[in-house]
């Protein structure tokens, strides 16, 4: 019988302050060790977050824009912590250049390399493993798929930036036509921040954090909605995949499937803003819900470090080429509460988070509730 031993190590949750157990990566715990990917300093940044907006949703909120007060905030408390990365004004490329394919990608690891705090060790495996079902599976040309990661420190274009991940947002869909497909795709921090404009229906705003998030702020799903939402002309496809924290309406579509009740959620915004596209389709595939965190894992393979959402969306796309949305969706929650409840339903201390429902689910939202779930899943 296998012995249930909790993980711990430097990059925990500070106890003191949190109270919770001393486990990394708890959604997904596993003999080789597990990086939540909202963990140690990230988490307390998120109370800092708390604290900075604490009292100015009361304020005139229809004047205040969440990105640049949270911009200023992190340039004031983080100033001169990080290394800074000069960012470079990418071009967008025409389709012309991708040799006239259709098709056209955008993959983000940010592996948070030179802060120890907040650093993530799978998403650059995460690259990896969706760059070769993109190429291998779907027949997106290599040289139609941009990839912004930490991996060559000289190639300072391609550093996942926020002003580098903002320009190739805009690269992804530049002049976007009828029958063109585009997918992007981010592994790393995910947070959330109070809403100030009357768009969330829980009261929050999702985001991503780019490699210099402290500096220069979070990347809000206003943001990547007005981007590369909006933008979408009828006949165009957009997938977004996203494995990080509090991803669930990350692309702030109109529509959330709600997978237990089998049935389609209006996620429109209570402001009355438009979030729809120009007459394309979005779709969104997300680790978790909004109040949710994701996590890193050497679970599957033993040895390497893989986001869990990613590791099994891939493995299963691969097995099962004809999957359809909802049957994806639902052998990925399958596959992760199985793990969850196979090999630690033992431990004391999976119990507890058990009952905190802290246990990430894979979600799926769509810019179309009528045109995805029963089709078949193409990238």
């Amino acid at each position: 019988m296998e012995t249930t031993i909790p993980i711990t190590c430097s990059n925990c949750y500070d106890h003191q302050d949190t109270q919770e157990s001393c486990i990394c990566g708890h959604i997904i715990a596993c003999g080789g060790g597990a990086d939540h990917k909202d963990k140690g300093g990230v988490h307390g940044l998120r109370k800092n977050v708390r604290r900075l907006f604490h009292g100015k949703a009361s304020s005139n909120s229809s004047d205040v824009n969440s990105s640049s007060v949270a911009t200023a905030s992190f340039k004031k408390s983080s100033l001169g912590k990080l290394t800074s990365w000069p960012s470079v004004e990418i071009p967008a490329t025409p389709a012309a250049a991708c040799g006239g394919s259709n098709k056209r990608a955008l993959l983000c690891g940010v592996t948070y390399s030179h802060q120890h705090r907040y650093k993530l060790k799978g998403t650059a495996n995460d690259v990896s493993n969706m760059k070769n079902l993109l190429t291998n599976t779907f027949g997106y040309p290599a040289e139609c798929i941009r990839i912004l990661s930490e991996d060559d420190p000289y190639a300072q274009d391609l550093i996942p930036t926020k002003k580098n991940i903002e320009n190739s947002l805009k690269w992804l869909v530049e002049g976007c036509k009828r029958g063109d497909s585009l997918v992007f795709y981010f592994s790393g921090h995910g947070l959330r921040q109070p809403d100030f404009q009357g768009d969330e229906i829980d009261g929050y705003d999702e985001t991503i954090c780019p490699v210099d998030f402290m500096k220069e702020g979070m990347i809000l799903d206003n943001d990547i909605n007005k981007t590369i939402v909006l933008p979408l002309k009828e006949g165009v496809t957009l997938h977004a995949i996203v494995d990080a924290c509090h991803s669930g309406t990350i692309l702030d579509l109109e529509h959330v499937y709600n997978r237990k009740q089998k049935t389609w959620i209006n996620n429109s915004p209570p402001s009355g803003v438009r979030k729809s596209t120009s007459g394309g389709l979005a779709i969104s595939i997300s680790a978790c819900e909004d109040d949710k965190m994701a996590a890193d894992t050497t679970v599957f393979t033993k040895k390497i470090m893989n986001g869990a959402m990613t590791y099994v969306l891939t493995e299963t796309v691969k097995r099962n080429p004809q999957i359809t949305y909802g049957a994806l969706l639902d052998t990925m929650a399958s596959d992760i509460e199985n793990i969850n409840s196979e090999r630690w339903i033992k431990s004391r201390i999976i119990r507890k988070v058990f009952r905190h429902k802290t246990i990430q689910e894979p979600m799926l939202s769509s810019s179309s509730k009528f045109e995805v779930y029963d089709k078949k899943f193409i990238l």
